[in-house]
């Protein structure tokens, strides 16, 4: 069985060194991005965004002052029982981590009703899934404010298809993605259900800008929106260039036959998110 506090352990340790470290893929895309970047007040962003990364991890402060909302993802290998109070631990984990860190609290207690402020960053948002094998993947995320109100859900006809699609991500992307701080990372999400396809889309966004899709489909589609999307001329910061997104990430899932559900989850420049494996007791 799965151990609640080793995996208490494990976010409590990835937290401070997320909120503070460029993930390295995202780090090289943009050092590529700058050779490639036409614009000058597009490379000097750039330049900024790598000079930010570089005092953050030397002086570990963050990278952000929205250092997120916690989302953990325990994918659990299939002769695993989650363990009782794995939601606890997690907001321990988290409390503590946001508390002794000095991390901004960017929680309210309620959407609607209550938007005083937690005071420690709690709930972390838990998703609980099996996959073969034993043990456990914990992903972890952290997901500031600006890129979560970009992203998008749209349930197209079938008939909308790869173009549909495309044009839903362009939609996202030049309606709100000047606020979302790009570069962007893009998580793309495609089938399951309405509430299903938006976790498929945030889940895009953990495979690593250097590892291309497996099916070639899949990859050309990562592709062709990827030019779209930095076509759109938005450009780092908003201010201009031709890279508005370091990558496009897809993942597709079967759907209902009159269906074509369509996620897109908008990551910002500071994209904090890692991938721990973690034994069974």
């Amino acid at each position: 069985m799965l151990d609640a506090s080793a995996i208490g352990d494990v976010v409590r340790e990835a937290i401070p060194r997320l909120a503070c470290s460029l993930r390295a893929d995202v780090r090289e895309a943009l050092e590529r991005a700058l050779t490639a970047e036409r614009s000058e007040r597009g490379r000097r962003v750039i330049e900024m965004l790598l000079d930010n990364a570089a005092i953050a991890e030397r002086d570990g402060s963050p990278l952000c002052q929205d250092t997120g909302t916690v989302w953990v993802w325990v994918e659990a290998g299939q002769y695993e029982c989650v363990p009782p109070g794995l939601a606890q631990a997690l907001d321990a984990a988290v409390r503590d981590a946001y508390q002794t860190s000095g991390l901004r609290m960017s929680v309210v207690r309620d959407a609607l009703l209550d938007r005083s402020n937690t005071g420690d960053n709690t709930p972390a948002f838990l998703d609980v899934s099996w996959r073969p094998g034993s043990g456990a993947t914990v992903h972890v995320m952290l997901k500031g404010g600006g890129s979560d109100n970009a992203s998008c859900v749209r349930m197209l006809p079938p008939s909308a298809g790869e173009d549909g699609v495309v044009e839903a991500v362009l939609g996202a992307v030049t309606e709100k993605g000047a606020s979302a701080c790009p570069p962007l990372v893009i998580g793309v999400g495609i089938g399951g259900t309405f509430d299903t396809v938006a976790k498929l889309s945030k889940r895009a966004l953990l495979r690593s800008l250097d590892a291309p899709a497996t099916d070639p489909r899949t990859r050309a589609l990562e592709e062709r929106i990827l030019a779209a999307v930095n076509a759109t001329g938005i450009g780092p910061a908003g201010l201009g260039g031709d890279t508005t997104a370091l990558g496009v990430r897809v993942l597709t899932a079967p759907s209902h036959i009159a269906a074509l559900p369509v996620a897109v989850n908008l990551g910002c420049c500071a994209m904090r998110s890692a991938s721990i494996e973690v034994s069974g007791a």
